[in-house]
């Protein structure tokens, strides 16, 4: 592993590799992994139950970075969206959601989405590059210790496409889930993933009891080749196949995400491609009326056409909710912060 880099990139193994090559005993990694997620250390120098000579071949071998705030939006319902800024200069979005006795965070996995669907603005500028692991930790703790209360559920669905950075991904929510860093449980962290057949198969398969939600968007191949061209080549039948795999393998149902636009997937047409999509699969379908995006034309739908579409659905017998709308007066929506701050 390269000297210098920053500490919070390594994960759990690389981690115990470096202290064991330093001469450290087993029992360090915990006490480190409490610093930098646990407590959230700046520097190697408040980590006061080390030895000061340690701390100091510490800080010789790796930095410490931090993300800086680069903008803080309040909602009026609560909301904050937040634009954090990297030290290679490379911003990122996260939002925190308060509700009743409980924090939500939603944050990124990538800097910029190379998935392009055409309702999010996060994919205008492209893919910039992954982020790492303590990247995407130090958004949730940043957002926690801007309310003063504990993060209660994070959720995988900011910027960029979690399973095309699964292993960054996955070792950041086990350390969130560790009792040494965040300790969130496990069935309240959240994957969003576009539907990448190997990543659904992958994350079926491993231990922990994380929660997996797919962008759906549409059961209608052409219009969500359209929606979302990122994911052309994978087939609604194949995608079907892997979620009956991630239920049956794991014993979890997965959540189908429907963004409902106006004139686009909210017709009959396109109900009844859902339903029969969701028929004999373990299921619970959220429909999120969409944010307006300026310049894309994304409308959302009336009032009364989503109460149609959830309506029909628990008809069906299919376990649906409606999103509340949370930061619809600020830049809420994935990428407008970052886009508006591009300009």
């Amino acid at each position: 592993m390269d000297d210098h880099a920053d500490i919070k990139t390594l994960n759990r193994e690389d981690l115990a590799t470096a202290l064991s090559e330093m001469g450290q005993p087993s029992y360090r990694l915990r006490q480190l992994v409490r610093w930098l997620y646990g407590r959230g250390a700046v520097s190697f120098g408040e980590m006061t139950d080390l030895s000061a000579e340690f701390r100091d071949r510490l800080a010789a071998r790796f930095t410490l970075d931090t993300p800086s705030l680069v903008d803080r939006q309040v909602s009026a319902d609560g909301t904050r969206k937040y634009l954090w800024r990297f030290a290679d200069g490379v911003a990122v979005e996260s939002v925190g959601i308060p509700a009743a006795g409980r924090l939500t965070v939603c944050f990124s996995t990538q800097a910029g989405c190379a998935m392009g669907c055409s309702f999010c603005a996060t994919g205008v500028g492209g893919l910039v590059r992954d982020l790492m692991i303590g990247e995407m930790i130090d958004q949730v703790r940043l957002v926690s210790e801007d309310f003063g209360e504990r993060v209660t559920n994070v959720v995988a669905m900011g910027q960029g496409e979690p399973f095309a950075d699964y292993d960054a991904t996955l070792e950041a929510l086990r350390l969130m889930n560790s009792p040494d860093g965040l300790g969130i449980g496990a069935r309240h962290i959240t994957v969003s993933t576009c539907g990448l057949l190997s990543g659904i198969r992958r994350f079926a398969e491993e231990p922990e009891q994380f929660t997996l939600a797919i962008s759906l968007h549409s059961a209608v191949q052409e219009t969500r080749d359209h929606l979302m061209p990122g994911v052309r080549g994978f087939t609604l039948p194949a995608l079907r196949e892997a979620l009956r795999f991630y239920t049956e393998t794991s014993g979890r149902r997965v959540t189908l995400e429907y963004a409902l636009v106006d004139g686009v997937n909210d017709s009959d047409r396109e109900l009844d491609a859902l339903i029969g999509f969701t028929r004999g699969l373990m299921c619970h379908v959220n429909l999120i009326p969409v944010n307006p995006v300026p310049g894309t034309g994304i409308t959302r739908p009336t009032d009364r056409r989503i109460r149609e579409f959830a309506d029909r659905l628990g008809v069906s017998g299919i376990e649906t909710s409606v999103r509340t709308a949370r930061g619809v007066d600020i830049d809420a929506a994935c990428g407008q912060l970052s886009q508006r701050h591009a300009e």
